[in-house]
């Protein structure tokens, strides 16, 4: 590479830079990928680096690869539903156990001990999802009615955002009766930041993108074919619900979703300051594909590649 190429990748992202500082980012995080620790750091050391351009983030984080091991070593028995886990008062206990004692605390000591301010919590704290049951043969499985923004707000304006305060939350929400719900955490991430309106919604996972039929990663989609998809069994298990819970969020406003490898070394930045982006972006309506070309060009398009 030239200087001169070097200088024009530069200027490229810096262009995405000055779009996206003070714009809000939830990025949720697979829970298969925090089971690597040198995968955790390299995606700490990429959020460090986001916050000190003044991108504002939510993390909202998984942990069902956690949830079985420790389930297993509990000898409790796990049933999926719909690909939801059904669970029973004492699956609750080790599923909240999981996800608010160990992982979210896990994420915020790394954070913490990079330089980056985060403040983690469930979404029971503050009633920020506040659920009705799922169904009654999910046992304890959250649906979110409410989202509680003033809560989040605290987080997101003032004195804590002066501090850069980064919310890390566990996908755990309350029922009216003042009981735990397991929530999946591709639909917390999916309704908060619906609630919120959000500039970007990332689904960071162990998969590439969605794929087509033949296994080739497809780069850009919509949310009328996301529905045929579903149809057509071309996604399936994990990758199902994660795109049901995508076509709710861009049914209720959101105009684009992206889903990306968390195993790509860097996939965030590349992601966010490149024109070509990384795995796939799912647009609430065809004919709003842009060029990824034509993006580094047009300000306005920058903002939502």
């Amino acid at each position: 590479m030239t200087s001169q190429d070097k200088a024009s990748t530069v200027s490229d992202a810096l262009h995405y830079v000055k779009q996206y500082s003070g714009k809000l980012v939830l990025i949720k995080i697979g829970g298969s990928l925090l089971e690597d620790p040198e995968l955790v750091k390299q995606l700490c050391q990429d959020l460090s680096l986001l916050r000190a351009v003044g991108i504002q983030l939510i993390l909202v984080h998984g942990g069902g690869k956690a949830i079985n091991q420790e389930l297993q070593l509990h000898q409790i028995p796990t049933t999926f539903i719909d690909g939801l886990r059904v669970t029973t008062p004492e699956t609750m206990n080790i599923v909240e156990m999981v996800l608010c004692g160990k992982i979210n605390k896990m994420l915020v000591r790394t954070l913490n001990s990079m330089g980056v301010n985060v403040a983690g919590f469930s979404g029971a704290d503050g009633n920020l999802f506040l659920c009705d049951q799922y169904s009654e043969h999910h046992g304890h499985v959250g649906k979110i009615s409410k989202v509680n923004k003033d809560f989040l707000q605290t987080f997101l304006a003032g004195q804590y955002y002066d501090k850069g305060i980064i919310p890390v939350i566990a996908p755990v929400g309350i029922n009216s009766q003042g009981s735990a719900m397991n929530i999946n955490a591709d639909w917390a991430a999916s309704k908060l930041a619906s609630a919120l309106g959000v500039t970007k919604l990332i689904y960071l996972t162990d998969a590439a993108g969605i794929n087509d039929k033949q296994g080739g990663l497809i780069s850009e989609t919509s949310l009328s074919e996301l529905g045929q998809f579903v149809e057509d069994s071309v996604v399936t298990d994990g990758m199902l619900t994660k795109v049901k819970a995508i076509m709710s969020a861009l049914d209720e406003g959101l105009p684009k979703v992206h889903i990306i490898g968390g195993k790509r070394k860097h996939s965030l930045i590349e992601e966010l300051f490149t024109a070509e982006g990384v795995g796939t972006v799912c647009h609430k309506d065809i004919g709003l594909k842009v060029s990824h070309e034509n993006e580094a060009t047009t300000e306005l398009s920058a903002i939502w590649r």
